[in-house]
């Protein structure tokens, strides 16, 4: 039913939201905001002029477009609505720059009494008691600004037209808000900004796809592909903002540190350099000047880096921009950031402290963490034996045991073949899993699909009964007599309502199973404690790893780095001066020491099936320089996204980088990558100028 309602307004009065909202009883209908629009809610009253009904409108407009505590898409579906009205505002075509005396986020009781202006985008607008209110948000934060409709009426009428996300410069003075307005969970909560005068440098012509200011703390969460294909105004969320300023003040610090503590010099390195065997696939740019070549981008600037030790340049660093043509993940992009570092004549010890002065350091300042000093070391083989990874997370005790012996004599078949073959048995003892894991789950739950997914073809495993007993599979519970019963709870440390699970195979194999099952279970039973800081060395790797598919050595890092002098006579099983720093789990750095002599590095590259005439094809540079006397030397790199990922908390180094890419390798911003007119494909030689012609 149409409601008739007849108001007057006077050239000096207007009648207030609140109270205009308190005498319609159908308020309440706000509880479902997507059922009504601005425009469709102002159709349920008639008033006695155009003029007044369009004031209405507006105030109507305003108040609910401000109704942030709505759900995500409430809000949005207001927005929708909202941005189908033209805009009353009229801004001026001609660009202008305005000059700002502060900045929205610095203000505090100190400036109360002074003028200021401000720039910045509308974060907030309601209507309230006659007054309107404006949250103003800069890069610094956001800011308060009212409107006294009395004093400054141009001002008032300005601001109330204004939409979220509006660019406007406000100028006013700065005083201390009334007593029940103070708003203790914001910075500048204690004061506010009288509006003089409003200044509209930018308004907003296309619909929201979400709402900034609301948008971290909404119950449904904006989906990644929206905030990738709108990323200029994903930015703008504290969120995102906070992460981007943490990894400009993460480099900043390691730039001074390096500088002006140990005296580096960063020199750039080349972008467009020569295709090496690096492991991934590298990103190839053809050359227009030198038809049917191409450039490389760089994986990572090691042979550079190299070089410049033996230019004689002592230390150098680089926050470096790599390349990586590989499969996408979380942690994973096709272009990356890495602070990258050489030093000459640093042995390993030194190297080793040097770095984790520098991760100290960038802990402490940034985060407030005091990491060990020094920092505890694993050697690859004691992280593989105990924890099947080299890069393991030790904030939780579950440790992996090779319980090959028990069951050297066992009758179970498949443990026995396995054996029998040169492979191993090796257990996990999750505590207090018997009563947690189901014998349903175990085989066919999700932790059997854990190990299935890490290419175990099937979860055997054995229960301790609150007597002691074992319980399982008959077939394998049968084949241990009591005297290997013993030995597997004694080896295992299992108790009564334990769970043992077991891997069998080859040994990379069985790590990788029990690894993906170590973190599996320690994440669903709690048994993270996720206030620690687990730092620490994985350190003597091997030289080469067997590449099964393709039938030969491979080197585990990369084939420059040295191998230990204790090993050299028999390089093939070397251990290698390489080191890797581990940070809860997750890998934030590593390096080694370099092979710096021509006879040493063609025996290493012989090894991975690189002749020396391919050598000298491939990498003659490099052999050149170690000719012409090039110092003993190391280095290191960092994951700079995934560092600065872990300290901002974050799930994906997307959340840290200003504008990544999608993990189908595109960006979602740009519509990168795309095709190109086909004149430069012609210029490039990659299409004939009659091809061309036909095809059209």
């Amino acid at each position: 039913m149409k409601l008739g309602l007849s108001l007057t307004l006077t050239h000096n009065t207007t009648m207030t939201m609140t109270n205009f909202m308190r005498a319609v009883p159908s308020l309440t209908l706000l509880r479902r905001p997507q059922c009504f629009s601005p425009l469709s809610l102002s159709l349920y009253f008639t008033f006695p002029n155009q003029k007044l009904k369009t004031h209405v409108h507006r105030l109507l407009c305003s108040f609910l477009v401000s109704a942030s505590a709505s759900p995500l898409s409430s809000t949005e579906s207001l927005l929708s609505e909202h941005r189908k009205q033209p805009s009353p505002l009229t801004v001026k075509e001609n660009l202008q720059w305005v000059r700002r005396t502060a900045y929205c986020g610095e203000l505090s009781e100190a400036d109360v009494g002074n003028r200021v202006r401000l720039c910045g985008w509308v974060a907030l607008h309601r209507v309230h008691g006659g007054l309107t209110f404006l949250n103003l948000r800069d890069h610094t934060g956001i800011v308060q600004a009212t409107t006294l409709p009395d004093k400054f009426p141009d001002a008032h009428n300005v601001v109330n037209e204004l939409r979220l996300e509006y660019v406007v410069a406000v100028e006013g003075i700065v005083r201390l808000r009334p007593t029940e307005s103070i708003n203790k969970t914001m910075k500048t909560g204690m004061i506010e900004v009288v509006v003089e005068h409003v200044q509209v440098l930018n308004i907003v012509r296309s619909r929201l796809p979400f709402l900034v200011t609301t948008a971290d703390d909404a119950k449904d969460s904006v989906k990644e592909e929206i905030r990738l294909r709108y990323r200029c105004l994903d930015l703008r969320r504290h969120q995102m903002n906070s992460n981007i300023m943490l990894r400009h003040r993460v480099v900043k610090l390691m730039r001074r540190y390096l500088e002006d503590v140990h005296g580096f010099v960063e020199i750039e390195t080349p972008i467009l350099s020569r295709s090496t065997p690096e492991g991934a696939r590298d990103y190839l740019v053809p050359s227009r000047v030198q038809p049917g070549t191409f450039y490389a981008l760089p994986q990572s600037p090691q042979l550079f880096k190299q070089m410049l030790m033996a230019s004689g340049f002592d230390k150098y660093y680089q926050i470096a921009r790599c390349f990586r043509d590989e499969d996408l993940r979380a942690d994973r992009q096709p272009e990356f950031t890495q602070l990258d570092m050489e030093l000459a004549f640093t042995p390993l010890e030194d190297m080793l402290k040097l770095n984790e002065d520098l991760i100290r350091k960038v802990f402490l300042e940034i985060k407030g963490i005091e990491l060990p000093n020094p920092f505890p070391r694993l050697t690859y083989a004691e992280a593989m034996s105990q924890y099947g990874s080299d890069r393991p997370d030790v904030r939780f005790n579950l440790e992996l045991k090779d319980v090959s012996d028990v069951f050297q004599d066992s009758t179970f078949k498949v443990f026995a073949d396995t054996l029998a073959s040169g492979g191993v048995v090796k257990a996990l003892c999750v505590p207090s899993g018997a009563k947690v894991y189901s014998n349903t789950a175990l085989k066919k739950g999700d932790i059997y699909d854990e190990a299935v997914k890490s290419g175990a073809k099937g979860l055997p495993f054995v229960k301790v009964s609150s007597d002691g007993g074992l319980e399982g599979p008959p077939s394998l519970v049968s084949s241990l007599n009591p005297a290997a019963k013993e030995g597997l709870l004694c080896q295992c440390g299992a108790g009564s309502g334990d769970l043992i699970l077991f891997a069998v195979g080859h040994q990379k194999s069985v790590n990788r199973t029990l690894d993906r099952l170590r973190v599996f279970v320690a994440n669903e039973l709690g048994l993270i404690d996720h206030s620690k800081h687990s730092i620490l060395w994985v350190t003597d790797f091997p030289m080469f790893e067997w590449n099964e598919s393709e039938q030969r050595l491979e080197a585990l890092h990369h084939p420059f780095t040295a191998p230990n002098p204790e090993d050299m006579g028999d390089l093939s099983s070397a251990r290698a001066l390489a080191y890797d720093m581990v940070y809860n789990g997750v890998e934030i750095g590593g390096g080694s020491l370099r092979i710096y002599k021509r006879e040493v590095q063609e025996k290493v590259l012989e090894i991975v099936g690189i002749s020396q005439e391919q050598a000298e094809a491939k990498f003659g540079y490099l052999l050149e320089a170690f000719d012409m006397g090039a110092p003993p030397h190391g280095g290191i790199a960092y994951g700079l996204d995934r560092l600065v990922m872990l300290l901002a908390g974050a799930n994906s180094i997307r959340e840290v980088i200003a504008f990544p890419k999608t993990t189908t390798a595109q960006c979602a911003l740009t519509r990168a990558p795309s095709e190109v007119d086909p004149q430069q494909l012609i210029d490039l030689s990659f299409l004939s100028e009659s091809k061309q012609t036909a095809h059209e």
